[in-house]
């Protein structure tokens, strides 16, 4: 599945047992694309030597409101495509 500029996504809500980039306070979040930012491994296989294809990589912005609880700005964070879902 892929994403495009303006399309809505949630990150997903898992907690796994190994290292993740999907930061915790993003998870399960709504935020929108802003644009595409190439393809690229997963960090989470690369630190721990698992080899994988390279991923899209997406520019999401997030209300800090829906991040944190408070806050009138926006936060975007890289996300690979593997730690996204439709809302």
């Amino acid at each position: 599945m892929t994403f495009a500029t303006g399309d809505r996504v949630r990150a997903k809500s898992v907690d796994p047992s190994h290292h993740t980039r999907l930061p915790a306070y993003a998870r399960g979040v709504v935020g929108t694309v802003v644009r595409f930012q190439g393809t690229h491994r997963l960090p989470d296989d690369v630190i721990r030597g698992i080899s994988s294809p390279e991923e899209m990589v997406y520019a999401v912005r997030f209300a800090a409101q829906d991040l944190f609880g408070t806050g009138d700005h926006s936060v975007t964070l890289s996300m690979w495509q593997s730690y996204l879902e439709r809302p």
